[in-house]
């Protein structure tokens, strides 16, 4: 059968699929300590949560407001989603402090995370007919995320969370976890006989939508249940959400659109769009962590050394001001994301 690659068996090979299995070799490789600890080497923090977590952030901006012709047609939705974020953030702060702001920001983070992956699952799915088994690919692509979830909701304190410590809800309940964890490999038994069924009768096999789910749970399952630490945990988390969303993003641009005149258009154009797209979004990526450890964290002054001389803010009034503000980019881009991908036609 012809594969629904996005771009190409290369490109979406290396960029897309291929990131949760390379995390994982990472990871295979790391001393035991970091595979089960707290620590994050300073290096390791700012590849991993600053050029790419946090950049693949601003890589929205490609797709909204530095597309003219997007820009144009959606000018409304582009100013009202920030508005409406920075408004609720400070509304949360002030009304619950600065736990139920982050925690609040974390599950929407989570839900973007899920969503990522069932976007790449009906794109990778996009030429299949359709049929019964479906709605299996819809459970197993977003049991894999979930399960990992609720194992992690059901323990006790981890060496790793997602923004701040406490940010999840948890209840260390072991029967929780021995339930979802019968339905997890319940879940993978009926896809891999449906998988294996299909290939039977049509000896038709999808190998990116195959991998795809190969690669969700891989990173989510070892990042969050095999293994309990921060350093292994951000590899296969950040990794695999990351650097799929770079590539979806500089392979959605208009050069790579068969419409010629689009791809004249933004800040794509010229032999060197691709350094001008990693370039700016690692640029901002930096300017804002430093934001952030300058006025608020104070964590990493060996990477962020000019930003250390802004006064720290420590006032409860402020601090509902600035960080709603310092976290617009990523709850701007959490809710545009819902937006931006969606097409009218299934092509």
């Amino acid at each position: 059968m012809s594969q629904p690659w996005i771009r190409s068996a290369r490109y979406d090979g290396l960029f897309i699929l291929a990131p949760p299995f390379v995390a994982l070799a990472v990871v295979g490789l790391l001393p035991p300590a970091y595979r089960a600890t707290a620590q994050m080497p300073l290096l390791a923090w700012v590849a991993l949560v600053v050029l790419i977590d946090v950049a693949h952030v601003y890589s929205t901006l490609f797709r909204t407001y530095l597309d003219p012709l997007r820009r144009r047609q959606r000018w409304l939705l582009f100013w009202l989603v920030p508005a409406g974020c920075y408004g609720v953030g400070v509304a949360l702060y002030l009304g619950g402090g600065a736990l139920l702001f982050w925690r609040v920001l974390a599950y929407l983070a989570v839900f973007h995370f899920i969503r990522q992956q069932y976007g790449f699952l009906r794109l990778y799915a996009r030429h299949e007919p359709r049929g019964r088994g479906q709605w299996l690919d819809t459970v197993v692509i977003y049991y894999a995320t979930i399960y990992p979830l609720l194992y992690w909701h059901f323990s006790p304190p981890r060496n790793f969370n997602w923004f701040i410590e406490g940010d999840f809800v948890q209840h260390d309940w072991a029967a929780g976890r021995y339930l979802a964890t019968g339905l997890y490999a319940a879940v993978l038994l009926l896809y891999a006989g449906k998988e294996a069924r299909q290939w039977w009768r049509t000896r038709a096999f999808n190998w990116p939508r195959n991998l795809l789910v190969a690669g969700t749970l891989v990173s989510w399952f070892f990042g969050i249940v095999y293994f309990n630490g921060d350093l292994a945990f951000t590899l296969l988390n950040v990794m695999s959400h990351g650097i799929p969303y770079l590539a979806l993003v500089w392979s959605s641009g208009p050069q790579h659109q068969p419409n010629g005149r689009l791809a004249r258009r933004g800040a794509w154009r010229g032999r060197y769009g691709l350094l001008v797209f990693l370039g700016l979004v690692a640029v901002l990526a930096y300017v804002e962590e430093g934001f952030w450890d300058g006025l608020v964290w104070r964590e990493h002054a060996a990477a962020f050394g000019a930003f250390q001389h802004l006064p720290r803010v420590a006032d409860a009034t402020w601090l509902a001001v600035l960080v709603p503000l310092l976290a617009l980019p990523q709850a701007t881009h959490y809710v545009l994301d819902g937006f931006i991908w969606r097409r009218r036609k299934p092509n």
